[in-house]
């Protein structure tokens, strides 16, 4: 199987299995000399772990990171950074229902036919819970650019959107509620929904909007690693993922010219900022922004029409531990993306400043 890195200079390399006996990462590229705050890698991982709220997934797991190389004396060595979270609370079980049946709207089809062969419990290589090794290395990467802030956030749930530009947020709310809305009015109806989706066995999805602040200006390379593409990458790169947009976004299709274009100031800033943060693939020191599209969790607690191995229909259920909606705990893995990719431009732009 290829496609499990990301990067590159600063470069990450996942493996595991949602009911593996754990999950983990290599990251190469990563600069020496940087004195690492583990208690803030570990913060992020418990912001994406499972079981955190009564709206999530009640899998338990500590999520505890366990480094292997890489790191002597609390500092970066400049050698690969090995690392591995382990799996402590697998129940198998609940999937051998499905080892036979092909559920709909997830992997498990398009994986036996690639491969010859799955891992069906709990989905296997393609379970979100090999997101977690991304958050590790998203939160070793924010540790590199210390300057650039990166905020993300619940935007919608269903049809409940907040009805606030990002400016008029105060993004220390986010963590204040267990759907991270930073709108406290809109969290509490978001949550609502949510359990109330719970309780019909169903799923619903939402967006999460990413703002990226004190970028400098110049990361992202012209024709095919425009940074808006390579952000584009990752947010889709992430499980449940079905859209990507930044600045403007499809908004601006409906525009004009004379109404899109961002009029300079003097100093180089722009008045308004449709741009999101990007000009021709490179940053312009405003803020990018972009919105991410979750569609609904495809596991549902009802019964369903599912493909049995032998080419017939039969109807089933879904069992296990599984989110009503993934965006609440999804809002760390995108930040974490997000700090990979400017992270890695970040890298690339110090070679040029050397040469």
């Amino acid at each position: 199987m290829a496609g499990n890195s990301i990067g590159t200079i600063f470069k990450l390399t996942t493996f595991g299995e949602s009911h593996g006996e754990a999950l983990g990462g290599i990251i190469d590229g990563c600069p020496s000399n940087v004195l690492l705050d583990f208690d803030a890698i570990q913060f992020e991982m418990q912001r994406r772990k499972p079981g955190q709220s009564s709206i999530v997934t009640q899998r338990k797991e500590e999520d505890e990171v366990q480094f292997l190389s890489g790191v002597f004396e609390g500092k970066t060595t400049g050698t690969p950074i090995g690392f591995i979270i382990p799996n402590t609370n697998q129940k198998s079980e609940d999937y051998s229902h499905i080892k036979d049946t092909y559920r709909p709207s997830h992997a498990d089809y398009v994986y036996e036919k690639k491969y010859g062969i799955r891992d069906y419990r709990g989905g296997g290589r393609s379970s979100a819970r090999e997101t977690a090794s991304r958050v590790v290395a998203g939160a070793i990467a924010k540790q590199i650019i210390p300057t650039i802030k990166i905020n993300a956030f619940v935007s919608s749930v269903g049809e409940i959107f907040i009805d606030k530009p990002y400016q008029d947020l105060d993004f220390s709310k986010i963590e204040s509620n267990a759907v991270r809305c930073p709108d406290l009015a809109t969290a509490e109806k978001m949550e609502a929904y949510i359990r109330e989706i719970k309780k019909q066995g169903d799923s619903v999805g939402g967006t999460i909007t990413c703002v990226i602040q004190n970028v400098p200006i110049g990361l992202g390379e012209p024709v095919f690693d425009k940074l808006h593409a390579e952000l584009g990458k990752a947010m889709l790169s992430i499980n449940a993922v079905h859209g990507f947009e930044y600045g403007s976004g499809f908004c601006g299709a409906k525009m004009k010219g004379s109404e899109h274009n961002d009029s300079y100031n003097e100093d180089g800033t722009t008045k308004s900022n449709l741009s999101g943060g990007i000009q021709g693939g490179i940053s312009n020191g405003m803020d990018i922004y972009f919105r991410v599209a979750f569609k609904p969790v495809a596991t549902l607690l009802q019964k369903q029409d599912v493909l049995t191995n032998q080419n017939e229909i039969i109807v089933q259920q879904g069992k296990g531990r599984h989110d009503p909606c993934v965006v609440p705990r999804a809002v760390p893995i995108v930040e974490a993306m997000a700090a990979l990719v400017i992270a890695d431009y970040y890298l690339l732009n110090k070679t040029y400043q050397t040469q």
